[in-house]
């Protein structure tokens, strides 16, 4: 555990934030977005935010892939399973996010439905392997971290002529989404960019951040040291004018990334010409589906349902928190009609969301804050 406690060094941490404090213009304020939800919980869980001056805040971003799948596709998946009788496998955090009509796939399998939690591609698979007689579809989301693992799934299943697997494809793309918050105008100064993201498409994708929006980005590591150094690297690219990519995550991240996960990615998937997100609505070019040549493979193809776009629950604001616009503890359901027992939004029900990292570990210090 050594190499992992030089990274939560707390005497580290402090003179961390005292040079912070020291270049912090007090004349100004810092808006940093981070994209990725597992930077939202490493801020709150090892009170980053806290220690950060007063005018430094961090603005949650959309890097949450439960958070950002539309209602309407909880929905096609469960009318999947009840219309079609498959079995539905998918990640633990889906199984308790709302539908259009509040229902979730727990509640389905509860009903009646075969729907079955795993924890890789590799456990569909197996269940495809050993009940030959039952269609099984894989319920994918992810950004492009969870994208090559269902691309080896469907190359072993072609290869193996399982011809009872396919995939339910809700795969979507980083740099798309960010240029969507950005041209929609985000008040924001600087962006701390994900980190296992970027490890797999590299650091040069998210150029047009500084070169059409002229803001700076920061590749940033997970844990609070590197948050911190991160946001170093932002408040002096800020204060001396400049907007550029730089990557504060070289153990792990290159310019160019990882070039054998591109080339898998390429072969198995085609890029959609469009996708709905949640909050952010529809987004030219975001998301993945299924190539030509692994048609039969495509649950969309081979069983085709539609469902009718869902309306967000009254009062809700899971879409202005993931546009980085409203903090979670300024929803009014929040911690009254919305809670980890009984989430109305994905925000609240993922292991990323920025409701359940205020509810895990701020929310009482962010309404103390605001107030």
């Amino acid at each position: 555990m050594r190499y992992v406690d030089e990274f939560r060094d707390h005497a580290l941490a402090k003179r961390l934030a005292a040079t912070i404090a020291a270049e912090v213009d007090p004349g100004r304020d810092y808006r940093l977005m981070e994209f990725c939800g597992g930077h939202t919980h490493a801020i709150f869980r090892y009170g980053v935010q806290q220690l950060m001056p007063p005018r430094l805040r961090f603005v949650h971003g959309p890097g949450c892939p439960v958070c950002v799948l539309p209602m309407a596709r909880i929905d096609q998946a469960i009318t999947l399973t009840e219309r079609h009788g498959v079995t539905l496998c998918t990640y633990g955090d889906l199984m308790r996010v709302p539908g259009g009509d509040r229902r979730t796939l727990f509640q389905a399998r509860a009903e009646g439905a075969d729907v079955r939690m795993v924890y890789s591609t590799q456990d569909a698979l197996r269940i495809a392997r050993e009940q030959p007689g039952r269609e099984v579809v894989f319920f994918a989301i992810g950004f492009e971290t969870t994208t090559p693992p269902t691309a080896v799934a469907l190359e072993q299943a072609r290869a193996e002529g399982l011809a009872n697997f396919s995939v339910f494809c809700n795969h979507v793309l980083t740099p798309p989404a960010l240029a969507a918050i950005l041209a929609d105008g985000a008040r924001i100064d600087a962006i701390l960019g994900p980190s296992h993201v970027s490890t797999l498409i590299g650091t040069a994708p998210y150029a047009f951040v500084p070169e059409q929006h002229r803001l700076p980005l920061v590749i940033a590591g997970f844990e609070p040291l590197d948050v911190m150094q991160s946001t170093l690297m932002l408040v002096r690219q800020i204060n001396a004018g400049t907007a550029r990519v730089e990557n504060q995550y070289r153990r792990a991240v290159s310019e160019s990334g990882n070039r054998k996960a591109q080339a898998l990615m390429a072969r198995v998937f085609r890029v959609r010409e469009r996708f709905a997100w949640r909050g952010l609505g529809e987004i030219a070019e975001s998301a993945l589906e299924l190539a030509p040549e692994f048609a039969a493979f495509d649950a969309e193809r081979r069983f085709p349902v539609e469902c009718a776009p869902a309306r967000e629950p009254r009062g809700c604001e899971c879409p202005a928190i993931l546009r980085g616009e409203k903090r979670p503890t300024e929803c009014r359901l929040f911690g009254t009609g919305c809670t980890p027992a009984h989430p109305l939004g994905a925000c609240m029900v993922s292991s990323e969301g920025a409701c359940a990292a205020y509810w895990s570990y701020g929310r009482t210090r962010d309404r103390a804050a605001a107030g």
